[in-house]
């Protein structure tokens, strides 16, 4: 019989004592830490109890449950959680000192042992003549993973992190930070009502069952707006149907399947996302289908309006909702006047807040980049901080246009030029932090 530790529980209001809080290091809300022998260990798995009783058992020297009985390996299997089984022979050898080890390292799954062959194969059915045996029960269709790999800690601590999610996990606020720290990075997301996704949960799950381990298929209801809203803002959608989306968290890429749901189309979606021949997904205004003095650019138009054209183009990349942009889009319109009668220069304007493209990284709002036409791939930031009369000189020396050049072109005189360009400067703002001006 081992002995059992008794464990004291306390319960901390850190808004209401602070000091307390931060004494004990809460950095946050909710936080579960536990002490042992004055030694303080943060919880960072799921806020279920099995979980965290889990934890504790690991914690404070009881990481393998014994199960030495018919009657205990059922009670087990009423408390439906996933649990890691291991199957050895007078709890000996070098695979079950691996085994404890594992145990001790993973903090969520309860690790079982037993050296009962009959008792075994009450918890794992599949389990034939294997003299040391180790397999992952789950409470879900898809019950039973058996491990094939090597007995050593780091194999079977992969084979427990790689196969203790379901095949389709339900995504909520208790298990999201486990989702975002998965080691299996290629994640396909359906988000759907409970009504509409129960004509897909079939077909999510044929698919799923092809890519066990490599691919991590989720399901996110968007009657939850906390949870589905804020993918589908990255993807300006709205959600009002049902939508497969994915993510490459290694590479901070997402994609959309843009077809129809159905078992072939998400089949070759994730294959194409396993292969790492899926298009990445970038949101984009619909094409505009007038061009005015300043030109408006969205993501789909980007590459033919600014990349692929044969003039130099100053864009102006904005938000809505941005209180600094008002000013400077007013110069934008002054100077693309002043400067319309030239064939090799135009203006342009993005809305970057909705518009994207992997060329096009704004950090702040507005920004002024010019790309000039022999060079498209190095564009040039210019300073917000200039007044309209200075971004005009910027454009000239940039471009070596002299005032002659916009006589000619323009058909107006000295006097004139400098009238247009007599204005009060425009309002500042910073510039990004990390990028050099070039005034």
């Amino acid at each position: 019989m081992r002995a059992t530790r008794l464990l004291a529980f306390a319960k901390l209001d850190g808004e209401r004592f602070p000091k307390a809080a931060s004494a004990v290091g809460v950095n946050g809300f909710p936080s579960v830490l536990l002490f042992v022998n004055g030694t303080e260990h943060a919880y960072t798995g799921l806020h279920t109890k099995d979980a965290i009783v889990t934890w504790v058992r690991k914690k404070t020297g009881t990481p393998v449950i014994r199960i030495e009985s018919k009657d205990s390996a059922e009670e087990l299997l009423k408390k439906d959680q996933t649990f890691a089984l291991g199957l050895f022979k007078n709890y000996e050898g070098a695979g079950h000192e691996e085994f404890v080890k594992a145990a001790t390292a993973e903090n969520e799954v309860q690790f079982v042992e037993t050296n009962d062959r009959n008792v075994a194969k009450i918890l794992f059915p599949g389990i034939a003549s294997e003299e040391q045996f180790l397999g992952l029960v789950k409470s879900e269709p898809e019950k039973f993973e058996k491990f094939d790999g090597a007995f050593e800690e780091k194999e079977i601590l992969q084979f427990v992190e790689l196969n203790k999610f379901p095949l389709i996990t339900a995504f909520t606020d208790l298990n999201s930070a486990k989702v975002y720290s998965s080691p299996i990075k290629l994640q396909v997301f359906t988000f759907a009502e409970a009504y509409d996704f129960e004509d897909l949960e079939s077909i999510v799950q044929e698919v799923a069952r092809g890519f066990k381990t490599k691919i991590m298929f989720i399901y996110v209801d968007t009657a939850e707006e906390n949870l589905a809203k804020p993918f589908l803002t990255l993807y300006g959608l709205e959600g009002d149907k049902p939508t497969v989306t994915a993510f490459d968290t290694s590479k901070g890429t997402k994609y959309l399947l843009e077809a129809d749901i159905n078992a072939k189309n998400l089949k070759e979606f994730s294959l194409s996302l396993l292969d790492g021949t899926l298009p990445p997904y970038f949101r984009s205004e619909p094409v505009p289908q007038e061009k005015g003095l300043v030109e408006k650019v969205v993501g789909r138009t980007f590459d033919s309006s600014v990349l692929q054209s044969p003039h130099n183009v100053l864009l102006e990349a904005h938000a809505p909702w941005c209180v600094d942009c008002e000013a400077i889009s007013k110069n934008i319109e002054k100077l693309a006047k002043h400067f319309s009668g030239l064939d090799n220069l135009k203006f342009a304007r993005i809305d970057a807040s909705v518009n994207e493209h992997p060329k096009l990284q704004v950090n702040n709002y507005p920004t002024l980049l010019l790309y000039p036409a022999e060079d498209k791939t190095n564009p040039i930031k210019l300073s917000k901080k200039l007044s309209l009369k200075d971004m005009a000189r910027f454009i000239k020396e940039k471009l070596q246009i002299s005032d002659v050049e916009i006589k000619e072109k323009l058909q107006i005189s000295d006097v004139e030029i400098k009238e247009k360009l007599q204005t009060p400067e425009v309002e500042t703002v910073a510039a990004a932090d990390n990028v050099k001006d070039e005034l």
